[in-house]
């Protein structure tokens, strides 16, 4: 396995170091720098940009990123082991590379790095659907990021991604899409990781839109998501009851039957219905 920058083969990091991944903090570690610069290809070109990490682990993507010309890193590492390992990288890109131990989840990057910013992140699989739907959420849209390039597990990637009418159709799929372009750019197996997940894993990029596909109130449309899928099986005119008021009336009156489920209604649809909320 190469190098890209004078450091030691990431397998001899890991090694060196004794970062032997954590189940608990849903470490699988991506060892190739192959696949590593790839990932950060996938927003563009780099050169000067500012990028927020999340979960570097031993610090493989870290290099990659800083090696394809991020002006500056700002890596937010929970594993306090994984701490030295990334020193070493600072350490040949003077000024270029900042690295916060804390959880993802409470750091503000907008206190450490000017906008617009690239996330670019294997993410730890148990705060990672979480993370996004942070980010596909703000105060204020656009978002101070320019784009999110995001590892998950394939199940979830293929949720964000997914279009109306199949299973995997979602909460996910309607928040990411109506805000934003979205694919998967890359897919790999678990073999590629250390140690190897149950399940193989996926890079989705996505893009902010200017503006939200169709009018909504982000509050009222997430509301009425949330409510539709979390009982996908039953009719909408069922599932959206605790929306009050005459439920099939409302339906009918957007031009959605009331005995159509979550699954095969389409982001219009479910902004239609946010927006007749809202104006009652």
């Amino acid at each position: 396995m190469g190098t890209i920058d004078g450091l030691p083969p990431l397998r001899d990091v890991i090694r060196d170091h004794g970062l032997v991944a954590k189940k608990s903090l849903g470490q699988n570690f991506l060892l190739d720098l192959n696949l590593t610069s790839r990932i950060a290809r996938i927003p563009g070109d780099l050169s000067g940009a500012s990028v927020l990490e999340i979960g570097p682990g031993p610090g493989g993507l870290t290099r990659s990123l800083l090696a394809e010309g991020a002006g500056r890193v700002l890596a937010i590492e929970k594993d306090a082991r994984c701490l030295p390992a990334l020193a070493d990288i600072a350490s040949i890109y003077p000024g270029r590379l900042q690295v916060l131990e804390g959880d993802a989840l409470e750091v503000d990057p907008l206190a450490h790095l000017a906008a617009p910013i690239h996330v670019v992140a294997n993410l730890p699989y148990n705060v990672g659907t979480e993370l996004l739907v942070r980010w596909l959420s703000p105060d204020s849209w656009p978002p101070y990021w320019d784009s999110l390039t995001l590892m998950f597990q394939q199940e979830v990637a293929d949720r964000i991604v997914a279009q109306p009418g199949g299973k995997v159709y979602g909460r996910l799929a309607v928040l990411a899409q109506w805000r934003c372009e979205a694919r998967i750019a890359l897919r790999l197996p678990p073999e590629a990781f250390t140690p190897p997940p149950k399940v193989s894993s996926a890079v989705v990029h996505l893009r902010p839109r200017a503006e939200p596909l169709y009018p909504a109130d982000p509050e009222v449309l997430s509301r009425v998501v949330a409510m539709a899928f979390n009982q996908r099986r039953k009719m909408l005119r069922s599932a959206l009851k605790g929306l009050g008021g005459d439920t099939e009336a409302l339906l009918t009156g957007v031009g959605i039957a009331p005995t159509e489920r979550a699954e095969q209604v389409p982001i219009e649809g479910f902004a239609a219905i946010a927006r007749a909320i809202a104006a009652r």
